[in-house]
C-alpha cells in the first residue's frame, strides 16, 4: 500500500535543484520587450489599498523594473558605440599598414614612372578606395605650422613671414577624420 503525503510535512525543495539535468529554456523576445509587457501589467492600487501595504511592493517592483530598462538601454547604447569604435580602430589600423605604400606610389609618381599605363589606374583606384574609408593628405605648403599635424625637420629663416609656416613638405602626413595617423614632415620657414 503506498503511503499518503501530506503536503505540509514535504521538506522544502531547492528550485535550482530542482532543475538540474532539465535543459534551461530561454524566454521569447529580448528583456526589454519582457519588462515593458510586466511593467504594463503592474498597476499601483488604490490610495486605501497603499495604507494596507500592498501598493509599496508593488511601486517598488515597478521602480525594479523601471531601473532595469534603463540598464537595459544604457547597455544597448554602450555596446553599439564599443562596437563603432571597433570598427573605426580596425579601419585605421589597415590605412596605417598600407601608408608605406601610399609613400612609393607618390616617389613613383614624382619620378615619373606613373604617368601611365594599368600600373597607374591600380595605383588611382587605390587611392580612390582609401579616400572613401576616409583618408586625407596633409601635404598643404603655405599655413601656420602646426606641431599636431606637422613635424618639423628643419627650420629656415624668412623675411617673408610673420608665423612659422611650412614652406615645404617632405614627407606626406595623413589623417583620418579628426585623427592623425602620421604627421607630415616639413621645412618651416620661421620669421627672421
Amino acid at each position: 500500500m503506498a503511503e499518503s503525503v501530506n503536503p505540509e510535512d514535504r521538506e522544502p525543495v531547492d528550485p535550482v535543484e530542482e532543475t538540474k539535468g532539465e535543459p534551461v529554456v530561454e524566454p521569447e523576445g529580448d528583456a526589454l520587450s519582457q519588462a515593458e509587457d510586466i511593467l504594463n501589467d503592474v498597476e499601483i492600487p488604490a490610495e486605501e489599498s497603499v495604507a494596507q501595504g500592498g501598493g509599496d511592493q508593488a511601486a517598488e517592483l515597478k521602480n525594479d523594473l523601471l531601473r532595469l530598462q534603463a540598464e537595459y538601454v544604457n547597455y544597448r547604447k554602450r555596446v553599439e558605440r564599443d562596437r563603432a569604435v571597433a570598427g573605426q580602430m580596425a579601419v585605421i589600423g589597415v590605412l596605417n599598414s598600407i601608408l608605406p605604400v601610399i609613400d612609393d606610389i607618390d616617389a613613383a609618381r614624382a619620378h615619373g614612372d606613373l604617368t601611365d599605363g594599368p600600373f597607374a589606374a591600380i595605383a588611382n583606384k587605390l587611392e580612390a578606395a582609401l579616400t572613401t574609408y576616409g583618408l586625407e593628405k596633409i601635404n598643404t605648403t603655405g599655413v601656420a605650422f602646426d606641431p599636431t599635424v606637422h613635424e618639423a625637420l628643419i627650420q629656415q629663416p624668412s623675411a617673408e613671414v610673420e608665423i612659422d609656416t611650412v614652406s615645404q613638405v617632405l614627407r606626406n602626413g595623413y589623417k583620418s577624420g579628426e585623427r592623425i595617423l602620421r604627421a607630415a614632415q616639413v621645412i618651416v620657414a620661421v620669421p627672421e
